[in-house]
């Protein structure tokens, strides 16, 4: 399958920070603990060795069991499981939302790098085993960022009515009331083996699970089963007792708030976006109908709009204690506790997560917990034969399909217009003419100087304005070449966005089958700093 790359810089769509970390920035190294290069995977292998508890393991792999009891496991899956209890296995893992259907495309890529990186690492290090895990965000009580995906241009959204909507943790949601959506996505997908296959991988999913955890597991699985992904939702009293001394420390000593605060400022200071700021206790606590802040008064502790629900400290460590379940991390604290239930190695995120993730490492030093390496997630475009065919026919380079809409227009206009629409060179002879007039001043009188710069702008304005009028006729000239371009780049970034953050996975598995996926894993490597170019199809 032909495949193209271009470097993440030239696509426009990241972050300063995130380009500075690729480029391996002098200023970033005290944000992070190892980079993403296979060789630096074996002092991480240590590290995690000498650290990682063999009760968290037991615990991990007894939680993992009853978990996967009422799914079809496959036989690579079952296997990974049982090696978690072994010192020398250890975990790459990706989190995600509990999307509907999965969400953006780019749940897809997370998994696939996240595989990838395992079969890479028993290459150079085959003394271990390694452990694709995808952590489910169970705990995240966001209703409104799960309740939808995009087919062909069209959202489908989960109209739910259940009341607990958006109150508390996702996981827990029912998964009433789907039978309407997959109806529409039914008639949506069209008919063919391949839509079957998607029609049933719905129904099977969403409308004979109960509630949402029990449906995205048995979503991923179906998907990627075959490669061994262990899929893991932490919300089990058996994992969260690991975690009693670390939520302690935060109720009772607001670790995270000091460390992360230091963190943040020194990223702000060079001038990098702060993608989180800590609250003094970053736990929630949690029931199955509401999740809400823990804040503190005067030693006295209380749930953010339940205030009749309320502790002394005492109270408090006896409710920790009792019922470590209840206490759930927020964005700050749930990357430690995935450190401490996992013997991991590596988080796999994209932009938006890593750049967490920089703010976290003082934390992770603080409370003795060693920091995962960080790698940014696969990101690529996929297109069709005949877009590529397209795409080459209008004389677009793949760098060209990555810029602004205008911007790409007013290019090709110019270039493939007949007449010569840059008014560089007058605009020079313009400026070169009133530099004499600047010099004539200079001789005669000074105070002349303000008016011939006036002069000056005015009549290069003037030219930009005709420049402008010139290129806008041109398009209506060139009318169906524009409307081909704008409906290329509408295909295949939609909204204007990166294709991976609109489309939803089963718009191409529709198209290309079970081959789009196996493909997708031959072709992204998650330490091939590119973003890649896929074609799939005939022209």
């Amino acid at each position: 399958m032909p495949s193209e790359c271009i470097p993440y810089s030239e696509t426009n769509y990241f972050s300063r920070l995130i380009l500075d970390y690729l480029d391996r920035k002098e200023e970033l190294k005290n944000f992070y603990n190892r980079y993403p290069e296979i060789d630096n995977f074996g002092d991480q292998i240590k590290e995690k060795k000498n650290s990682f508890p063999i009760e968290n393991r037991q615990a991990l792999v007894e939680v993992l069991e009853e978990q996967y009891q009422n799914l079809e496991i496959s036989a690579a899956t079952a296997a990974n499981i049982k090696s978690l209890g072994d010192e020398n296995t250890f975990t790459v893992t990706t989190g995600h939302q509990l999307n509907l259907f999965s969400g953006p495309l780019y749940f897809v890529y997370k998994i696939i790098s996240t595989i990838n990186l395992t079969r890479l690492l028993k290459e150079k290090y085959p003394e271990n085993h390694f452990v694709p895990v995808y952590w489910m965000a169970t705990e995240d009580h966001d209703f409104e960022e799960i309740n939808f995906f995009n087919l062909k241009g069209k959202k489908f959204k989960w109209n739910s009515t259940q009341e607990k909507a958006g109150k508390t943790a996702v996981g827990y949601l029912s998964t009433e009331g789907l039978q309407e959506v997959f109806k529409l996505f039914s008639a949506e997908i069209g008919v063919g083996k391949d839509a079957d296959f998607l029609k049933n991988l719905f129904e099977k999913a969403y409308l004979q699970h109960d509630n949402l955890t029990d449906a995205t597991r048995f979503l991923a699985n179906e998907l990627f089963k075959e490669h061994g992904l262990v899929i893991l939702d932490a919300q089990e009293k058996k994992l969260k007792k690991l975690f009693i001394p670390y939520a302690e420390n935060e109720l009772f000593k607001q670790i995270s708030h000091e460390k992360t605060s230091k963190t943040a400022e020194a990223l702000a200071g060079l001038g990098y976006n702060v993608q989180v700021n800590p609250r003094e206790i970053n736990l929630f606590y949690l029931t199955e109908e509401f999740r809400e802040r823990i804040i503190e008064r005067e030693n006295i502790f209380y749930v953010h709009e339940r205030e009749d629900i309320q502790w002394s400290r005492e109270e408090l460590f006896a409710e920790l204690e009792e019922f470590p379940e209840r206490f759930s991390p927020n964005v700050v604290m749930r990357p430690l506790y995935q450190e401490i239930v996992l013997p991991n190695l590596c988080y796999i995120g994209g932009g938006g997560e890593l750049a967490y993730w920089f703010e976290l490492k003082s934390y992770f030093e603080a409370e003795k917990v060693p920091f995962p390496i960080l790698l940014l997630r696969n990101s690529a475009l996929v297109q069709s034969g005949k877009q590529r065919k397209k795409r080459e026919n209008l004389n677009i380079s793949n760098k060209e399909l990555f810029l602004k809409q205008h911007e790409l227009i007013n290019r090709k206009v110019r270039k493939i217009s007949d007449i010569d629409i840059d008014f560089s060179p007058q605009k020079e002879h313009l400026k070169q003419q009133f530099q004499q007039m600047y010099e004539l001043a200079e001789k005669t009188d000074k105070s002349f100087l303000g008016a011939v710069k006036a002069q000056e702008v005015k009549q290069i304005k003037g030219l930009e304005h005709l420049e402008k009028r010139l290129l806008k006729a041109q398009k209506r000239k060139l009318k169906d070449e524009v409307t081909r371009i704008a409906k290329l780049q509408n295909e295949l970034f939609p909204n204007g966005s990166l294709q991976e953050r609109q489309a939803n996975f089963s718009e191409f598995y529709a198209e290309f089958g079970e081959k789009f996926i196996h493909t997708l894993i031959e072709n992204l490597n998650p330490l091939d700093e590119n973003f890649k170019i896929l074609t799939f199809g005939q022209e």
